[in-house]
């Protein structure tokens, strides 16, 4: 499954609204780390195609990334029936985020 562009326009039907978990990469442009993290949630979409994997660009996103306490960045936030379940810092390898969705 593709990774999603998330937006203050789609993130409702996307995230909260969605019937199956997934997880969101707050990221932005300028962040080292966010730009290792990226092919890391590509590879992470590949093998849990049963998860919607999305990227919130956090710079054009702001209002999102204060609503749900995103001081620093990569952050990934895992959500299942709307609600948030795992929250994570810091860049993840694919073997962190395999335990983040397990």
């Amino acid at each position: 499954m593709a990774v999603l562009e998330l937006t203050a326009d789609n993130f409702e039907k996307e995230v909260l609204n969605s019937d199956v978990p997934v997880l969101v990469d707050f990221w932005a442009t300028w962040c080292g780390p966010c730009q290792m993290q990226g092919p890391v949630i590509e590879q992470a979409a590949e093998e849990f195609p049963e998860v919607k994997m999305g990227k919130l660009n956090v710079d054009e996103q702001g209002e999102l990334a204060r609503k749900y306490g995103v001081m620093s960045i990569p952050t990934l936030i895992f959500f299942k029936e709307g609600q948030i379940e795992k929250k994570a810092v810091g860049f993840h390898s694919l073997e962190e985020i395999r335990k983040i969705l397990g």
